[in-house]
């Protein structure tokens, strides 16, 4: 049976530079006989967690939005994938946002054990995605069943398409065909 991949696309502008990095990453893992399918937060209505625990006992948010259909397919997976702009060395608000209304899973069944996380920025510098990945590996922390498997950070990329040459590409795409 073939891995099922959840690519989540976290970034707010259409054709964006870590857009291209799931596009990528999908192509290799599709290669390797996954059954992929990419979720984009565009258009997407996921308010913020009101921290009122509710879900600890149902399982369930109590916030009617987007979020919910998400978490099923999150659950469901095999492989987690998340995209994301870095901003201010930061993941993105979307991201961290999502990232909280996984709560609703933290006592649930879930198939995924490996997550793998790829950035975008326009500073070029090694330790640009330093803080996200620290951030995001606490998130992992919270899932004792997965594991970090691997990060691709594009550094240096500003508007839509400059990454078109990014050798961060390739590496999402060999990634994807490692998964």
């Amino acid at each position: 049976m073939a891995k099922k991949v959840l690519v989540l696309s976290t970034s707010q502008r259409k054709n964006s530079n870590s857009e291209h990095l799931c596009d990528a990453f999908c192509r290799g893992a599709q290669e390797a006989g996954c059954e992929t399918e990419k979720i984009s937060l565009i258009g997407k209505n996921i308010r913020f967690c009101l921290g009122c625990q509710a879900c600890r006992k149902t399982q369930k948010c109590v916030l009617p939005d987007d979020m919910a259909s998400i978490l099923e397919k999150m659950k469901a997976a095999d492989i987690l994938v998340f995209a994301t702009p870095i901003y201010f060395y930061e993941m993105s608000g979307q991201l961290k946002t999502l990232l909280d209304r996984t709560y609703p899973m933290y006592s649930t069944e879930y198939r995924f054990r490996s997550v793998y996380l790829l950035m975008a920025a326009t500073e070029e510098a090694e330790t640009t995605s330093n803080r996200t990945v620290q951030g995001f590996s606490g998130w992992i922390s919270c899932y004792p069943k997965a594991a970090f498997s691997g990060a691709v950070f594009a550094g240096g990329v500003r508007n839509p398409g400059d990454i078109e040459k990014h050798d961060a590409l390739l590496k999402a795409y060999e990634m994807g065909k490692h998964v």
